[in-house]
């Protein structure tokens, strides 16, 4: 394809997205219990199916996260949706209630929204004037209004950034684009493993005579100075790390190093942004390319389009600690990708594709179709319609259909009416979740009633007050490790240690490295020694 009709096909593909579409749902709605292993979930969508707030409504923009239990939609005129688990104030709504219907941010109204973005317990957003506001959980800076005074900020405030083109958000950490020159790229949050990019975790010690660690929240937006010279263009953010793309075409990532999910071909932390060399020279990203972090790997589209992953794939067998081309997909014409905690979708061509490890539905199959996948396989319900956007979240995906040439088909699928409430949407109740409109449907998956395996999860008490003990936390940075108690965070760290030491209150403080348990027999476990311990407590 020549230079001229990829930049035609790249304009065609911007109409297509900013006319809008049909948002579609599936995976779990339990939005209280998922992740939380509390026993059985019911009322999973395990094929696409459409939310009844938002039938007719032209969506332009989602966005979840490897680590959100919540979703956010903008529509072509700019209003904000937001809906799921709320106990953080995440959804914006000025309230902690949680909402299983869309609801409009009406706080949002006077503003034209283009882009958002979804961490574990916060949500930002950027206006059409280069604006930015977040709402949500804000103990670690993450929402970059300059403070932490306000632990909770149930309602949208300004982010401290300008001329702001768009944004991602790991789990407890926030990255904007702007088009300021020289500060092209602005993090802020919790700086743990090096996440911000800003050459240091802010790491130290609780008391002088503790080992228990904390990290210095990083409330004010700031400019990654090592990135001053490149004009970055596009980022993804997985729970604990980013991948950012230049004008180049050249990849570059940082944070946690675990599973090989940076594509240095070590497991080591990167506490500032580190090129990744197989994209450079004759391999550089075209303009049009896509990028995706989850929550254990990362992916990106380079030349001929090809589709490149790194990090932990599977479940089982190696871990990929280097980019390496997935096969399945090759000829394919990607535009979009999304990857949750361990599952990715994509839309190309006419066709959308999902695989990975899934729970609840959330790969679209449908009721007959397999739970999980190892490899790549098309959504059949889907086949045929042009796919404009995608978003995955912790059980649950999203995927915008064009409805220009879909014919019947979305009348096909169900419509999901979801449970009321009085701070919903102002649509009445239904007692029958899902509504009937087609032979193909969005069953429930009674099939998720067994028990789960999982290996025990537990934060430390401050963070857990509100049992805050999500699927991120089950596997935070995608390690099953014990986790102890460090001035509130989670104890993972980027390198494995042989012993690990007890604290006075009996938790353990090792440093756990992002080795995969034993079951899963990974064979790649040969993890770096810092023996880094705590500085001293700063002033």
């Amino acid at each position: 394809m020549s230079a001229v009709e990829a930049e035609k096909k790249a304009e065609e593909e911007t109409k297509v997205e900013e006319k809008g579409g049909e948002l579609l749902f599936c995976g779990a709605t339990c939005w209280d219990i998922i992740g939380r292993k509390k026993g059985a979930q019911e009322g999973n969508l395990i094929s696409p199916t459409r939310l009844r707030p938002l039938v007719g409504v032209d969506i332009r923009v989602v966005a979840s996260g490897s680590s959100s239990c919540h979703c956010v939609a903008l529509d072509v005129e700019g209003r904000c949706y937001t809906w799921g688990r709320n106990e953080r104030g995440q959804l914006g709504q000025g309230d902690t209630i949680q909402r299983d219907r869309p609801t409009v941010v009406s706080e949002l109204s006077k503003y034209k929204l283009i882009r958002a973005g979804a961490g574990r317990s916060h949500s930002v957003v950027v206006t059409e004037d280069g604006l930015s506001l977040a709402f949500g959980w804000n103990k670690h800076g993450q929402l970059g209004s300059g403070s932490t005074r306000n632990e909770i900020e149930s309602s949208p405030v300004r982010c401290l950034v300008s001329d702001v083109k768009t944004t991602a958000c790991g789990a407890d950490f926030t990255v904007w684009l702007s088009s300021v020159e020289g500060a092209s790229i602005l993090s802020a949050g919790l700086p743990q493993y090096g996440q911000l990019g800003h050459g240091t975790d802010k790491e130290y010690n609780t008391k002088d005579s503790s080992v228990r660690l904390a990290y210095e929240p990083q409330p004010r937006p700031r400019a990654i100075t090592s990135l001053a010279g490149e004009t970055i263009v596009k980022v993804a953010c997985g729970t604990n790390h980013t991948v950012a793309v230049d004008s180049n075409g050249h990849v570059y990532t940082w944070g946690f190093g675990g599973y090989g999910r940076l594509g240095h071909r070590e497991q080591k932390d990167e506490w500032a942004p580190r090129r990744v060399d197989i994209f450079s020279k004759h391999n550089v990203l075209p303009p049009g390319a896509v990028i995706s972090a989850g929550s254990v790997n990362s992916a990106c589209t380079a030349g001929g389009g090809q589709l490149y992953m790194w990090g932990k794939i599977k479940n089982t067998g190696d871990d990929w600690m280097y980019p390496k081309p997935l096969m399945d997909l090759s000829g394919w014409n990607l535009r979009c990708m999304d990857s949750g905690n361990m599952h990715h979708f994509v839309g190309a061509d006419n066709s959308c594709i999902s695989w990975g490890h899934a729970q609840n539905g959330e790969l679209g199959y449908g009721p007959n179709g397999q739970k999980s996948s190892a490899v790549p396989k098309k959504v059949d319900i889907l086949e045929g319609m042009h796919v404009i956007g995608v978003a995955c979240g912790v059980g649950h995906s999203m995927v915008i259909v064009d409805r220009t040439h879909v014919g019947d088909g979305l009348d096909q699928l169900d419509v999901y009416d979801g449970k009321a409430s009085s701070e919903g949407s102002g649509e009445p109740g239904s007692k029958n979740h899902v509504k009937q409109s087609g032979k193909r449907g969005a069953a429930k998956d009674s099939s998720n009633s067994g028990k789960r395996k999982s290996k025990d999860s537990s934060e430390s008490e401050e963070e857990n007050r509100n049992d805050e003990s999500d699927a991120s936390d089950d596997q935070v940075n995608g390690q099953t490790e014990k986790k102890s108690k460090r001035g509130g965070k989670v104890a993972g760290r980027g390198q494995s240690r042989s012993g690990k030491k007890s604290s006075p209150a009996g938790k353990s403080t090792g440093r756990g490295q992002g080795r995969p348990p034993s079951a899963n027999k990974i064979t790649n476990s040969s993890l770096e020694k810092t023996g880094k311990r705590g500085r001293p407590r700063r002033s």
